[in-house]
């Protein structure tokens, strides 16, 4: 029996050395097995949590969609980097932006429009494995290209990043992002069609942060007490070098997950945050290719959840621990009042993330937890004009390994079949055939979750038939506001429901699960005029 990858790393669930990074499953393709680093062996917590910069626009240009208004032009360079992630490893080989990985934050105001030319200054042989099996990676491309999606954002779709609009080292491409949306933390990162997990595993990533007048009302924790923590497993060598795993087929090296031995918060290897007795507000982003977070402080306190992918939450949401799948966001509060002199660890199940050290003073914290914190208006059933029954596919070879995963049993390459009408409503309903929970993202729009409901595999797969074996279920309190990415959890139906709205043209919906999105787990969508 196949073991879900959520049903085992929410269980706890640990690997030994040998074998980080497979798939747990005794049907499973197999990896190769390399010697690799035991992050166990290096002193914990003697690196400071590194902190990414703010990017700084380099001038005004004028804004394509009123060229009569000037708008910050940003410039960010991807490059090949040496990174220090532990004081006690050498630099490892990484990909960012500028000088870093992950790479700076852009801040940004809602309503207010900016440009970014991501350039492209990367080297032209790429130091991860390439499978030339896979649709848009065959020998005849560039081994080196990109293009950068700023996941979550409303933006015309020559400035989405299609996939097959990617570019070779030695050229750029100018993106227009209008921030005409609420406040919230979305993040950029590559989405070159055949090799976006091997670019954003390498380092091509960072954080893109909306505000507006509403949050600026809340009074929450702001400044140096406002910190993204940016959180992304790693398979490491002995040496510290980044290291990504493949079949021993060499004609075949894809795999269809890859888990790390080594988890790092904003580029580092178990780092420490020195923090005051008061609140903290963490804008945390699942960055891996594969790994499903489950968070909480290892001393059992609570924290709050005010926000998710697209912006706040009605109201704050307590909890003790928390799942977040690859791509996922969570606006957290933390407070450290009363917990003077207390070393904190955030953990994920049996794995040590970080460390926060709690001054022994007491500290003034003027910031506020508000009872209510945005009005999120719920999108009604009634308002939509059409229902889409999609399934969420896996395709097996003779000896059951995972062989390619696919969206409504559709390849990338066929006709478009989802044409939703410029602003109308829809109903995705997202039927998973697999025993993966796969995070689904929809580019341009953001969505809420109606609910979840078992069903029987089979009639549906022998006669399209939809046989529920129990009640609908409602998402949970911290899932109930705007969304871009949904947990589609294996033998369940999760429904969505989406309005699309603000651009004609051409996008995607893919899994967020990179190696899956990889091979062909990702669909063109177009929204047509009305």
């Amino acid at each position: 029996m196949q073991i879900s990858r959520r049903s085992f790393l929410q269980k706890g669930g640990a690997l030994s050395t040998a074998l980080w990074g497979q798939r747990v499953a005794p049907n499973s393709k197999p990896v190769v097995a390399r010697p690799a680093l035991n992050p166990n062996s290096l002193e914990p917590y003697v690196d400071p949590l590194p902190i990414p910069g703010v990017a700084r626009s380099v001038g005004y240009r004028p804004s394509p969609a009123d060229p009569s208004v000037q708008v910050p032009y940003y410039r960010l360079e991807m490059r090949e980097l040496e990174a220090k992630i532990h004081r006690d490893l050498k630099p490892t080989r990484v990909w960012g932006f500028g000088s870093a990985s992950p790479g700076p934050t852009i801040e940004a105001r809602s309503g207010d429009g900016l440009l970014v030319e991501w350039a492209n200054e990367l080297p032209r042989q790429h130091f991860l494995p390439i499978d030339y099996n896979i649709h848009g990676a065959e020998k005849d491309k560039p081994e080196v290209r990109s293009v950068i999606h700023l996941h979550g954002a409303k933006a015309p779709p020559d400035s989405d990043g299609y996939p097959e609009d990617w570019y070779e080292p030695g050229k750029s491409k100018v993106h227009f992002y209008p921030n005409q949306q609420d406040a919230a933390m979305l993040w950029y990162h590559d989405h070159a069609v055949g090799i976006n997990r091997l670019n954003i595993y390498a380092g091509l990533l960072g954080a893109f942060i909306i505000r507006d007048a509403v949050e600026d009302g809340l009074n929450l924790p702001k400044g140096k007490y406002e910190i993204p923590l940016i959180l992304c497993d790693r398979l490491l060598s002995p040496d510290g070098q980044l290291d990504y795993l493949v079949s021993p087929d060499p004609k075949t090296p894809w795999v269809p997950e890859v888990f790390g031995n080594a988890f790092l918060v904003n580029g580092a290897l178990f780092p420490y945050l020195e923090v005051e007795q008061r609140r903290y507000r963490f804008r945390v982003l699942n960055g891996s290719n594969s790994r499903f977070y489950h968070l909480s402080l290892a001393n059992g306190q609570t924290f709050h959840q005010i926000g998710t992918d697209q912006g706040l939450l009605a109201a704050p949401v307590e909890l003790k621990s928390l799942v977040l799948a690859p791509a996922e966001r969570a606006d957290l509060i933390a407070d450290f009042a009363g917990h003077g002199g207390e070393k904190i660890v955030l953990k994920s199940d049996a794995f040590n993330l970080m460390q926060f050290r709690v001054s022994s003073r007491g500290a003034e914290d003027p910031s506020a937890l508000p009872a209510a914190l945005r009005r999120v208006s719920k999108l009604e059933e009634s308002d939509a004009v059409r229902t889409r029954l999609l399934s969420l596919n896996e395709i097996l070879d003779f000896y059951g390994n995972s062989n390619i995963m696919l969206l409504n049993n559709t390849h990338w390459k066929m006709p478009i079949t989802e044409n939703p009408v410029l602003n109308s409503t829809e109903i995705w309903s997202l039927i998973n055939l697999t025993d993966d929970s796969h995070p689904i993202h929809l580019h341009l729009v953001r969505f809420q979750i109606l609910d979840r409901r078992p069903f029987h595999k089979f009639p549906y797969q022998t006669q399209r038939q939809l046989v529920y074996r129990g009640p609908a279920v409602p998402p949970e309190p911290a899932e109930a506001g705007w969304k871009d990415t949904v947990q589609a959890h294996p033998g369940m139906v999760t429904r969505i429901i989406a309005r699309f709205e603000g651009y004609t043209g051409r996008y995607v919906w893919h899994c967020h699960i990179l190696e899956h999105e990889d091979n062909e787990m990702m669909r063109p969508y177009e929204v047509v005029p009305a």
